[in-house]
């Protein structure tokens, strides 16, 4: 076999033999790397496919010369030099072939896209390009339409629940919602802004039908997403996790009161200065806090400000309202919890109390959809970690794609 004929044949170049090889040095015209350019011709009598409708074809319409880039080769980059074939097609008249090593107006061959869009997985799109020395937007083109062909539209059927949650995606208060399939970790939709008019593709994306069979739904106490999955799936339960109600919690609570109870103080005093300086410890899990002088530190804390030990005892106590599984257990729970906020005389405590009981039913979900956005915090976090891999993204398609990518579920 001909030496020519051997490494078009290890090149995969199908339809097209080695013509004139050369090689050039960094330096040569303003190479910057070293560079091999190998001239591919097209093989007489090689049966032809119709880029259009993909009919066989014997006679060839012209050859057009074009330069494609190939994956490098030992320490140099290749270019081919391909003599392309447009076949004269009964049916659709003059056409570039079919190849299956290069995509019609392709300027990289098919296997070198492939390695670019990999290597995107796991590095930011500047990164791969100075990898094989390509133009970032052809980089980004490349991934974007390998992720586009390889992640196709999202399956919804069977879906029975899912969790809803807000990230921010730019600065300015400006956010997203993700959907994802919590028993798998999949995320089904991303869509820009946290509003219900925001949320409602998704829903028109999932149809009549299988919003029917809706079971519930996880999400923070956010009332537009609340009041679209209500619209969509009026049979859906809603689900309040422990997160974002002890968020709340420490926010509207704990904060308010560790900053009224500070400026009762007076600037000297050290009481003030232990109060100011503990907010960390009032927000954390008990358990969380590791170091002895921490523990120390809250315990003479709570036993010098009664107000704040009753936040504190209350926050804990609030928690356990998740562990039941039983919802006539979990009312009597509440009521015990939201008589003993009522009798604090905290006013901060009194009016969350009152607030927190108007969304007792979504508490209640819990007890037979034992559901929390926990998983979908850790999938948020990641979203971050590829924003910022990155430097941010600005398109929104191509944004969103990756965070599909990156969490296709789990068993899948």
């Amino acid at each position: 076999m001909a030496h020519q004929d051997v490494t078009a044949i290890l090149g995969g170049w199908e339809g097209y033999t080695l013509g004139t090889v050369g090689r050039f040095d960094a330096g040569h015209n303003g190479r910057i790397r070293p560079e091999v350019l190998i001239e591919l011709h097209p093989i007489r009598g090689h049966p032809r496919l119709c880029g259009g409708c993909g009919q066989a074809c014997t006679s060839i319409h012209d050859t057009t010369t074009r330069e494609v880039r190939d994956l490098p080769i030992l320490d140099a980059d290749t270019c081919l030099l391909v003599h392309r074939v447009r076949v004269a097609c009964v049916r659709c008249g003059p056409k570039l072939e079919r190849l299956s090593w290069l995509e019609p107006y392709a300027r990289v061959t098919t296997r070198l896209a492939e390695s670019v869009a990999r290597l995107c997985r796991a590095l930011s799109i500047k990164h791969a390009a100075d990898y094989f020395d390509l133009d970032w937007k052809t980089v980004k083109r490349i991934d974007k339409a390998y992720l586009l062909r390889t992640l196709g539209e999202v399956n919804l059927d069977g879906l029975e629940q899912i969790a809803m949650d807000e990230f921010a995606i730019q600065k300015g208060h400006r956010y997203a919602t993700v959907i994802i399939e919590p028993s798998c970790r999949r995320v089904l939709w991303v869509g820009r802004g946290h509003g219900k008019e925001d949320v409602r593709p998704f829903f028109t994306l999932l149809g009549k039908e299988r919003c029917a069979k809706l079971r519930a739904v996880a999400m923070d106490m956010c009332p537009a997403f609340e009041s679209e999955v209500k619209a969509n799936c009026p049979g859906a339960a809603i689900v309040y996790d422990l997160f974002h109600v002890v968020a709340k919690y420490g926010r509207e609570v704990i904060d308010r009161v560790r900053v009224a109870e500070a400026k009762r103080h007076h600037e000297c005093n050290p009481q003030r200065k232990l109060i100011k300086g503990s907010r960390w410890l009032l927000l954390r899990n008990k358990q969380n806090i590791e170091l002895d002088s921490d523990r120390v530190k809250l315990k003479e804390l709570l036993a010098a400000n009664r107000r704040l030990f009753t936040v504190y005892l209350l926050k804990d106590d609030l928690k356990e309202l998740w562990r039941y599984r039983r919802i006539a257990y979990a009312q009597r729970f509440f009521r015990q919890w939201y008589n003993r906020a009522i009798r604090s005389r905290i006013d901060a405590l009194k009016r969350f109390a009152v607030r927190l009981k108007g969304f007792l039913p979504g508490i209640l979900s819990h007890c037979q959809y034992p559901l929390h956005t926990s998983v979908l915090e850790g999938i948020n976090n990641k979203i971050k970690v590829i924003k910022r891999m990155a430097y941010g993204f600005r398109d929104d398609a191509y944004f969103f794609l990756k965070i599909r990518q990156a969490f296709p579920g789990v068993g899948r």
